[in-house]
């Protein structure tokens, strides 16, 4: 069993894909599981990331806090503003413009550490800046959404941090609680954590394409397009950045990944809960866990190459 979940994780980009292109295929039949139960889902890898951190993740935050707030500043300067930017560029509707700039505000993903370890960069940075982002996140990511798309559609702020607090944030102190309180039972469970994490992703992927396949379809080409400048923009500035500020391979590795990677999943969460009238919102969220996990694998083979070249 154990192996299986390793191969789950390990492919865990062409199991998104493979969900992406069945949604679009049987739409109909993956259709009838409704939205709403995104939010649960994303409470289940939420409540998997708690049950894995613990004191030593955190650490880091006080022993090299610089490198922790260069990190979470860059994430949550460099990725909404690129969204703000390529929504105007490519300029999407209101719908689409919302999509985007969702995933842009949003903390890091769980999946970044995973691609950092692969890559070869700072985990322990890596760990620290998804920890701190996430725990911004109640008040960084409704705020900057109203700066980049309050002025066209209205954003409710105030729901936005309750929803990411009952989401993201309960969930994932229910898990340190568990660990806290079932230690043995929960370093059991840690092995499976990732395939579970992978296979949610999976489903909420499904669920928010085949809900909207029809639309994506028709204009799925320039949410691509969009989606892919700006995971790959961000990996491109986070590695800049951290070029400029002469820190160490590692460290650079870490921070383009941390800053590239969202927690899309919680993006389209949201776009679920809080702009329904706007449907499409829900796509670049989904569009955006299917790339930026195949662009991450690409980008830690890359590195690695490099380094054995060296």
């Amino acid at each position: 069993m154990k192996r299986l979940c390793k191969t789950i994780s390990d492919y865990m980009g062409v199991l998104v894909l493979l969900s992406a292109v069945t949604a679009l295929l049987f739409p109909t039949a993956i259709g009838s599981v409704k939205p709403t139960v995104i939010n649960p889902l994303l409470g289940v890898i939420m409540f998997g990331m708690g049950l894995t951190l613990n004191a030593n993740d955190f650490r880091i935050v006080f022993s090299r806090p610089k490198d922790v707030i260069i990190g979470c500043m860059a994430q949550f300067t460099v990725m909404p503003s690129l969204a703000w930017l390529l929504a105007r560029l490519f300029n999407l509707d209101d719908a689409l413009t919302i999509g985007v700039v969702l995933v842009g505000c949003c903390p890091g993903g769980t999946a970044s550490n995973v691609i950092t370890y692969l890559a070869k960069g700072d985990l322990a940075l890596s760990v620290g800046m998804t920890g701190v982002s996430t725990l911004l996140a109640p008040i960084a990511t409704p705020l900057l959404v109203w700066l980049m798309a309050g002025k066209n559609i209205d954003v409710n702020v105030a729901g936005m941090l309750l929803s990411i607090l009952w989401v993201v944030i309960l969930p994932i102190i229910l898990g340190l609680t568990m660990k806290k309180l079932l230690p043995s039972l929960t370093s059991k469970a840690t092995a499976y954590l990732p395939a579970v994490s992978s296979l949610t992703i999976c489903a909420i992927v499904m669920i928010i394409i085949a809900a909207n396949a029809g639309k994506l379809l028709s204009s799925g080409a320039i949410v691509i397009a969009v989606v892919m400048l700006h995971n790959m923009s961000g990996l491109a500035l986070g590695y800049t950045l951290g070029t400029l500020l002469h820190m160490p391979e590692a460290k650079r590795r870490a921070i383009s990944i941390e800053v590239g990677m969202q927690n899309s999943g919680l993006a389209s969460s949201l776009a679920t809960l809080h702009f329904a009238a706007y449907p499409m919102a829900t796509i670049p969220g989904a569009v955006f866990s299917v790339w930026h996990n195949i662009s991450g694998a690409v980008m830690a083979r890359l590195f690695s190459r490099r380094d054995h070249q060296d």
